[in-house]
């Protein structure tokens, strides 16, 4: 049995659900939606290349080291992007959450801290997580902030770590939150979302 069982995540509009071939054409309409791929410290897929880009996340949802989510407009079934558990290590309980991307017009809105609260309230209180990761671009500042505004704590700087889609080595900024963290951040998280709601 895999750590990450597939399991569809709802809350404030937006559903997460297991990512599919069916999502190819809704994924690629959404990176299309401010060119995501032209961006170099994301890994957004061309639109060309957005079915491989699915095969690659369900032979890794196979292998048990990754699970992809498409996220969705509960209401209109319009795909917004896509986000997964990553780094997956039943043995100690911790995942990570990255691969995460949306459409340009839903970015700064609601959409990314719901879906971090349900993955995070899945990973903590479904899973039983020990412990929540994150890794982004030393160079993706507006992530790095999003990342913070969850609660995670910087663990520090891994060095040349991976390489980016323009060839150049990229640092990599490490984040976690242990489970003792968790509700006091979750508190954060909806008051931040009650506040947005008003």
């Amino acid at each position: 049995m895999a750590f990450v069982e597939p399991v569809t995540l709802r809350d404030r509009g937006i559903r997460l659900e297991p990512l599919a071939l069916s999502h190819e054409h809704g994924l690629a309409a959404a990176a299309a939606d401010g060119e995501l791929w032209k961006l170099r410290i994301t890994s957004v897929p061309e639109p060309q290349d957005t079915r491989a880009y699915i095969e690659a996340a369900l032979k890794m949802r196979e292998d048990g080291n990754r699970f992809a989510f498409a996220v969705v407009d509960d209401a209109t079934g319009k795909v917004l992007g896509s986000t997964s558990y990553h780094d997956i290590v039943p043995a100690v309980k911790r995942v990570e959450i990255g691969w995460t991307w949306y459409c340009q017009s839903v970015q700064r809105t609601h959409v990314n801290t719901t879906a971090k609260l349900l993955m995070m309230g899945h990973a903590f209180d479904t899973l039983g997580c020990h412990v929540v990761g994150w890794r982004t671009d030393n160079y993706n500042f507006a992530s790095q902030k999003a990342i913070e505004r969850l609660g995670a704590k910087k663990d520090g700087v891994l060095r040349g770590h991976a390489l980016r889609r323009d060839g150049t080595i990229r640092d990599t900024v490490m984040y976690s939150m242990r489970a003792g963290e968790w509700p006091e951040a979750k508190a954060q998280l909806l008051y931040l979302l009650e506040r947005h709601a008003q």
